[in-house]
Parts: C-alpha cells; structure tokens; sequence
C-alpha cells in the first residue's frame, strides 16, 4: 500500500481516569501513562473542564515542512467545557513518552476552539478512558520533511 503505514496491534488494559482540579491536563496524563508503563495508548473519551488553554492550529496557506511561522498559537483563559480530546501516545526518544492530543472547547457563548493541546489546566474535574494498545516497532520522532513529529514504523 502506497503512502500507508501500519502495524497490527491488540487491546490491552484500559483505565478510567479522573483528574482533579489545577492539574496540567496533558502532563497529568502522561505522566500516568509513564506510571503504569503504557507503550503505547490511545484516547478512548474525555469529558470534563479546562482553563488556561493554550492550543495550535496551522496557518491558512502553509506549506510543508511546518516551522512555527506556518502555525497559530491561541490562547484561551476560559473556562471552557471539553467537547472532544482524543489522540495518542508513543515512545520517543530514549522511550519517553510522548502525546499528540487535539483538543475541542466551547466558550460560555457557545463559540467553539480547538486544535493541538499544548497545555490546559484542569477546572472542574477530568475523566478520562485510556486504552492500551500491545504493538512494536512504532516511536514518535520529528520528521524533518513535514516539521511535525510523527509515528515512525520498524522495517518488517
């Protein structure tokens, strides 16, 4: 298959989390996966509040590889209601866990935001379900030809 990559993998275990109030949410999360020695894991749901969003979303008309004038920083101090947060985490370099998460809120007028999580603070509470996910040969590394980091697969 051109252009595809992939890698069978199996469920492992899956856990339900609550995180409390003034937790950086992103941290919180793999900081817990890195407890539990999750290799690899996804976000199954999450609902709950944030403030002191901050969040990326790339530029109008950018171009690969992304640099950062190709990418909008927003910053939101809310409180927002979490609509979505779904992504992933993989091992990186020296196996340490990295996350990649999207993030969707809405504001007290109904106005939605989102785009990639790079913090938020936990306001009322948390909960999140996190599954594992048994799979080798995957790391997340930067990829010099798209300016992102990425999933990266083993040659079979």
């Amino acid at each position: 298959m051109d252009k595809i990559w992939h890698r069978e993998c199996v469920t492992g275990r899956r856990f339900i989390i609550k995180i409390e109030p003034g937790a950086n949410l992103a941290e919180s999360i793999l900081a817990f996966a890195a407890c539990k020695e999750l290799p690899f894991a996804s976000l199954v749901s999450a609902v709950g509040s944030v403030r002191n969003v901050v969040f990326r979303d790339i530029q109008t008309g950018a171009h690969l590889p992304m640099t950062e004038p190709r990418i909008r920083t927003h910053r939101v101090e809310g409180p927002l209601e979490m609509l979505g947060l779904q992504g992933n985490i993989a091992p990186g370099p020296e196996r340490r866990l990295h996350g990649q998460f999207y993030f969707l809120g809405s504001k007290a007028s109904g106005e939605v935001v989102g785009g990639r999580l790079v913090e938020a603070e936990v306001f009322g509470t948390c909960e999140i379900v996190l599954a594992e996910y048994l799979v080798q040969g995957i790391e997340r590394y930067h990829s010099a030809s798209s300016g992102v980091d990425t999933l990266y697969f083993e040659e079979e």
